[in-house]
């Protein structure tokens, strides 16, 4: 978003942006709407109520009275989960008033009843109830009211008069399409942009002294959570101890703990401390290795990719189709057999850094981003 929105001012425009997460910022037209301690009420509330998307009354009309202020031509939407945000008190506040609005699926949640990842479940293609993943995933304490959240989000939708969905990848497009909230819209896909003069192919001697790496083969696992089930963290063990005996180490990254000893050649990695020290772990690694259940896009793809390294996994979703078909590769879900095979046979290619970033810089970069959220600001000033 903030990629966006630079882009859109150097290029004349006048941008604002409005959040509820994160840290507060002095920027000029960079507004926080939530201090904080109605996000953790929302959250409360959520748990109590099964009502996870309907409260957060204080930061969302503290949000509505700065659109008002501003009175945008065109209002963006992104992420609406996160308990800074009234989904239904938004989206009729902008279907009511007429605004032109955009929004971007960057998870399946928008048009589910609160999952973020429906995985085989269909019943959002009907509204939603009895979920699989309110109380385990989702921590409700007495109440699924994912029904009735898909209901209220179904009839916010349906106001809008000007409307337009863009999907991060062609995959979550397809199944956006299917849902009955979006009957009759007009969709596009734009994919997640990164900065290519961060990741890119950059010099690893330090980092490898630092592991104490020699000439081992190099795979690398990148998660915001190791533990967390959908990230498919048992696979990456699995794969280690299948290659005890080969010349490889495995580095993982956003490393959080695990239920058993690691192998031997895993190095355990909790953190990074920067977005250029996350390009020196992708460029020492000779593959990127994916094993969640379900990705919308796959930042980590990309990122790999922008640095030269090529990926392999399973399939997911969304990587496969992102990924650059020549530098990667993907078998069936929950394959171990095959992923094995398919570590084994990457690690013995020679890795083509430059054809890789060269062709990675050209498909991910946040100015190829930018410029087609521009081109379709544009389409729509002129179409209402």
């Amino acid at each position: 978003m903030f990629d966006i929105h630079a882009q859109l001012k150097n290029a004349g425009y006048d941008s604002f942006i409005i959040y509820g997460r994160g840290k507060f910022s002095s920027e000029p037209n960079v507004f926080k709407t939530s201090p904080g301690w109605d996000g953790k009420l929302q959250a409360l509330y959520g748990r109590i109520s099964g009502n996870f998307y309907g409260g957060a009354l204080y930061s969302t009309y503290k949000l509505i009275n700065k659109i008002k202020k501003i009175s945008p031509d065109i209002v963006h939407v992104h992420c609406m989960n996160g308990n800074y945000v009234n989904n239904y008190l938004l989206l009729s506040f902008l279907a009511e008033n007429n605004y032109k609005t955009i929004i971007t699926l960057h998870a399946e949640i928008t048009y589910t009843g609160i999952c973020g990842h429906a995985f085989d479940c269909e019943k959002w293609l009907n509204g939603c109830g009895k979920c699989p993943q309110i109380y385990k995933d989702y921590h409700s304490w007495f109440f699924d009211r994912t029904s009735q959240e898909w209901a209220r989000k179904a009839k916010a939708f349906a106001r809008f008069k000007d409307l337009k969905i863009v999907s991060v990848s062609q995959w979550l497009e397809e199944r956006a399409k299917q849902s009955p909230m979006f009957t009759g819209r007009s969709f596009d896909v734009i994919g997640n942009g990164l900065d290519t003069s961060i990741f890119h192919h950059v010099e690893t001697g330090t980092l490898k002294e630092k592991l104490g790496i020699g000439n081992e083969k190099i795979i690398l696992y990148v998660t915001p959570s190791f533990k967390h089930a959908a990230k498919g963290g048992k696979y990456v063990i699995e794969v280690a101890n299948r290659l005890l005996l080969e010349n490889v180490k495995i580095i993982i990254v956003g490393f959080d703990g695990y239920d058993g000893v690691l192998p031997s050649n895993v190095i355990p990695i909790t953190h990074t401390e920067s977005q250029q020290e996350m390009a020196q772990y992708y460029s020492l690694a000779n593959i990127t290795i994916l094993t969640s259940k379900r990705e919308t896009f796959s930042m980590v793809c990309a990122e790999s990719l922008s640095c030269g390294t090529p990926v392999i996994g399973f399939k997911a979703g969304a990587p496969e189709q992102i990924s650059l078909s020549e530098f990667s590769e993907f078998v069936e879900q929950g394959d171990i057999d095959s992923l094995v095979k398919i570590t084994k046979k990457w690690l013995k290619k020679k890795k083509e850094v430059e054809n890789i970033e060269l062709l990675a810089s050209n498909q991910y970069s946040k100015q190829k981003m930018g410029d087609e959220y521009i081109r379709l600001y544009e389409k729509m000033k002129l179409q209402f």
